[in-house]
């Protein structure tokens, strides 16, 4: 039996609220106590739950996020060092991280209140920026890390690197270094491979790059990825998980490797990757 259920909502989402009180309502007739990070500012998208979540880790078992992709990848960064398991709840688009829709609510959370469920273990990335040999950005994501030009149609070039080894000077648009969870991104949007999440390794992909060529590039993780920004004419951006940002410089050199820290995925039997992959992406 669950001591605590942890509740994240994106507050925007059309009927979240009713979601939240059919979990509510079903914990309830279980004994098991269940919080709910709060509504605040309504012009923000989703408040941080950081200081709620710091205040849940003797309280709860397991994180449920409700909303869609976006809500999953901000939980996910934030328990991730508390090892706490995270089940989504679907009210977005597409929801590949998602573990259960709406229509399977009851049923999912039955196999859940019975233990008839697994945690799967997903590879995360930690980013690091240095300037002038010195930390100036440190933080870590689930899906990806992009290097991207800004507003202006201008070809960036980074010179990217596997462990002190030379692979690529790219020009184009940027560079997407994805994990296999994120390989459904934006990653796959610009031509990178499907990967299932139990492997352990990095996608490298351009995006649009100025070559007769595009190929991803699949390391191991264990490799070090270090990418220098060899531009100084163009407005460069580092996103994580489409969320997170930072303003480049020109030298720069963005490290990205395997990060400590895992996101323990809740899954259940009858939605195991590849059935995921049809339903979500190649039946669209």
């Amino acid at each position: 039996m669950f001591k605590g259920i942890g509740l994240v909502p994106n507050w925007q989402k059309k009927n979240v609220s009713q979601m939240i009180a059919e979990v509510q309502e079903f914990f309830a007739a279980h004994a098991v106590p269940v919080y709910v990070v709060p509504a605040k500012d309504p012009l923000l998208h989703m408040p941080s739950p950081i200081k709620e979540l710091e205040e849940w880790w003797q309280k709860v078992d397991l994180v449920i996020a409700v909303g869609g992709d976006g809500t999953f990848l901000r939980v996910a960064r934030e328990v991730a060092f508390m090892g706490l398991p995270i089940l989504g709840l679907n009210l977005g688009y597409k929801g590949f991280l998602a573990g259960i829709e709406v229509g399977t609510l009851g049923k999912c959370l039955k196999k859940l209140i019975c233990g008839d469920y697994s945690i799967e273990e997903r590879l995360m990335l930690q980013t690091t920026v240095l300037r002038n040999d010195e930390s100036v950005f440190f933080s870590q994501s689930l899906n990806d890390v992009i290097i991207s030009r800004g507003p202006f149609s201008r070809i960036i070039k980074l010179d990217t690197f596997i462990n002190n080894d030379f692979l690529e000077s790219y020009p184009g648009d940027g560079l997407i270094i994805a994990t296999p969870t994120g390989s459904t991104g934006y990653s796959l949007s610009a031509g990178g491979p499907v990967v299932n999440p139990s492997l352990q390794v990095l996608v490298i992909t351009p995006i649009c790059p100025h070559l007769l060529y595009q190929r991803s590039v699949i390391v191991n993780r264990e490799d070090l990825v270090s990418v220098i920004v060899a531009t100084s004419s163009a407005d460069i951006y580092l996103t994580l998980d489409g969320q997170e940002g930072f303003a480049l410089k020109h030298n720069d050199t963005i490290r990205v490797k395997r990060a400590a820290s895992v996101t323990r995925v809740i899954t259940f039997a009858e939605s195991n990757f590849y059935k995921t992959l049809h339903n979500k992406l190649l039946e669209a």
